[in-house]
C-alpha cells in the first residue's frame, strides 16, 4: 500500500453513483452529518439531464477554513458506478483512497498502484440482510454511509439524529435505516484500523449558519416579499424554485381559520404563457413572478418588451445553465447576462440583480418584488444552477417584521376623486417613474387598459415622433433612477486584493 494521504477536516470526498439509485439521500446525510460536527463543508451535485440510468456524482469539500469552490482532485472516491470506474479512478490524488463494493472481485489491472484501496462487500451484506430487490439497493446506500462513518470517524449520533429528522412522520422507516447504518459501521470497525488517514474532528466552525439551496431560499424570499402569484413552465434548473414556492405557500399563505389558499400557482403550457400570466396578474395589482432558464428567456422576449414598454411590474428568476440552445441543462453557467439585460427587440434596458449565494437569493427575491413595483418594470434575478440547486453553508435568513412593502407610485381613488392630474406616463417627480392605478380603483378615472404601442404621456395612442422620443427618454431616465435603488455591489476583500485594488480600512 502506498503512503496514505493524511488530513483532518480538510479533504474532498466524491461519490460516483447511478442516477435514480436512491443514493442522493444517503450522500446528503453524509454532508449534513459533517456540518453537525461543526465542520464547514460544501457540496456539489453533478448529474445528467435524464431521469434514471446515467452517471451522477456528488462531491463534498470538507474545509475547516470555509472554502466553498471545488478544489480539484479527489482524496476519497466512493465508486459505486462500474460504468464510470476508469474516469473516477483517474481523479484520485496519489496516496488517496478508493472505496468500492468488493462483492464481485476485480482484476489488479482495474486499480492503481499509487492509491489505497478499501473494498467493502456491500452487495453481499445486502443480499444477506434483505430479500426485496429495491430494499437491497436503497439500504446499500445507507450501509456505505455507515462504513464511511467508521473509516472517517464521523459522529454516528449525528447521522442517527439526521435519519430521525428525515423520516419524521414515517417512523417505521427509522429503525431499518439505523440498522443498515450500523451494519456498515460495524463492518468498517471490525475490518479496518479506524479512522484512516483522512478523518474528522468535531469543531465549532459552522456556528449558526444554515445549509440550503438558492431556489428554496428565493422561493421563501418571494413569500416574505409578498408574492401571491407564480406562473411557470418546468425547466431545469429552475423548476424546484416554483415547487418550493408552492410548498411554502401551502404552509404560510393559507387563511388560518378557513385554510383557504391565498395564492395562485399556475403551471402554464409554455414559457410564453407563464410570463403573460405574470404580467396580467401584476397589471391587476398582484405581486407575481416566474422562474425559468436561458431557453425560457429566449421565448419570453416579446412579453418582456410589453412589460417594459407598458411599464408593468414583473419578477423573473433566471436560474442559468449551460448554453446555447438546449446546451447542458444540468451544468451551471452564467451566459444569459446580455440576453436578459436587453431582452426584447428595440431599446430596452433591464434591471438585473446578482445574488452571490442562497442567502442573497432570499433577500434579493424580496428586493426584486419591491423594485418591480417601485420602477414598474421587469426585474431579473440572475441566479445559476450552482447557487439554485446546490446546498450552501450561509448565514441564517432574517426578516425585519417592521418592514413594509414598497408598492411604488399608486394613485388611490381618493386622489383621483380629488382631481389630482393623472397621466399614466406622465413624469411628475422628475425621476422617470409615472403614477399608475390598479384597474377598478375608480369607476371612471384611472387606467383600465394598457398597450404595447407608442403613446403620449396620457396613454393615448400616438405615432408622433416627439411623443415617442419623450417616452423613450423618460424610460432611460427611469433606468438612471434605478441605479440609485438597487442593492450596492460588494466585492470580497480577496477579490479586491487579487485585482490590485486597495482594501477598505
Amino acid at each position: 500500500m502506498p503512503q496514505p494521504l493524511t488530513a483532518v477536516n480538510d479533504f474532498v470526498v466524491k461519490f460516483a453513483n447511478v442516477n435514480g439509485s436512491g443514493s442522493a439521500s444517503a450522500n446528503a446525510l453524509f454532508a449534513k452529518s459533517i456540518l453537525r460536527m461543526g465542520i464547514p463543508a460544501s457540496s456539489r451535485n453533478i448529474f445528467p439531464s435524464n431521469i434514471q440510468g446515467l452517471p451522477t456524482w456528488y462531491e463534498v469539500r470538507i474545509s475547516e477554513s470555509g472554502h466553498l469552490g471545488r478544489r480539484g482532485g479527489v482524496d476519497m472516491m466512493v465508486a459505486m458506478n462500474p460504468e464510470t470506474w476508469d474516469e473516477d479512478l483517474a481523479e484520485i490524488e496519489p496516496g488517496g483512497y478508493l472505496f468500492y463494493d468488493s462483492t464481485k472481485p476485480l482484476p489488479p489491472s482495474k486499480f492503481r498502484d499509487d492509491i489505497n484501496v478499501i473494498g467493502a462487500p456491500l452487495t453481499a451484506i445486502c443480499n444477506r440482510e434483505y430479500t426485496d430487490a429495491r430494499q437491497r439497493q436503497l439500504f446499500k446506500n445507507i450501509i456505505y454511509l455507515g462504513t464511511l462513518s467508521g473509516l472517517l470517524d464521523i459522529d454516528v449520533a449525528a447521522i442517527e439524529k439526521l435519519i430521525g429528522e428525515q423520516f419524521r412522520g414515517r417512523d417505521t422507516l427509522i429503525k431499518p435505516n439505523l440498522h443498515a447504518l450500523h451494519l456498515g459501521r460495524e463492518w468498517a470497525l471490525g475490518e479496518h484500523d479506524c479512522p484512516i488517514g483522512l478523518r474528522l474532528e468535531r469543531t465549532d466552525k459552522v456556528g449558526d449558519r444554515i445549509f440550503m439551496n438558492g431556489n428554496d431560499a428565493a422561493a421563501l424570499g418571494c413569500v416574505f416579499g409578498g408574492a401571491t402569484v407564480a406562473a411557470w413552465y418546468p425547466i431545469t434548473p429552475s423548476s424546484s424554485l416554483a415547487e418550493a414556492f408552492a410548498a411554502h405557500c401551502n404552509r404560510y399563505r393559507r387563511d388560518p381559520e378557513t385554510k383557504k389558499k391565498r395564492f395562485a400557482i399556475i403551471q402554464a403550457e409554455d414559457e410564453l404563457a407563464s410570463i403573460g400570466i405574470v404580467i396580467g396578474a401584476a397589471w391587476n395589482g398582484a405581486r407575481a413572478f416566474t422562474a425559468t432558464a436561458g431557453p425560457g428567456i429566449s421565448l419570453m422576449q416579446e412579453f418582456i418588451g410589453l412589460a417594459y414598454f407598458a411599464e408593468i411590474p414583473a419578477v423573473i428568476f433566471d436560474v442559468q445553465r449551460g448554453s446555447p440552445s438546449t446546451g447542458m441543462p444540468t451544468r451551471t453557467q452564467q451566459a444569459d447576462i446580455l440576453s436578459a439585460a436587453y431582452a426584447s427587440h428595440g431599446d430596452t434596458k433591464h434591471v438585473l440583480l446578482f445574488p452571490q449565494d442562497p442567502h442573497e437569493s432570499f433577500t434579493f427575491a424580496a428586493e426584486a418584488l419591491d423594485l418591480a413595483d417601485r420602477l414598474q418594470t421587469p426585474i431579473f434575478v440572475m441566479m445559476d444552477l450552482d447557487i439554485g440547486m446546490n446546498d450552501w453553508l450561509v448565514e441564517p435568513l432574517a426578516w425585519d417584521e417592521n418592514r413594509s412593502y414598497d408598492r411604488g407610485k399608486v394613485m388611490t381613488a381618493e386622489m383621483l376623486e380629488a382631481g389630482v392630474e393623472f397621466g399614466r406616463y406622465l413624469d411628475v417627480d422628475g425621476d422617470g417613474i409615472p403614477y399608475r392605478t390598479y384597474p377598478g380603483t375608480h369607476p371612471s378615472r384611472g387606467a383600465f387598459f394598457t398597450r404595447g404601442t407608442s403613446k403620449d404621456r396620457y396613454a393615448r395612442y400616438s405615432e408622433e415622433g416627439p411623443d415617442y422620443v419623450d417616452n423613450m427618454q423618460r424610460l432611460l431616465h427611469k433606468f438612471e433612477t434605478a441605479k440609485r435603488l438597487v442593492p450596492r455591489a460588494s466585492r470580497p476583500a480577496m477579490a479586491r486584493s487579487i485585482s490590485g485594488l486597495p482594501r477598505r480600512r
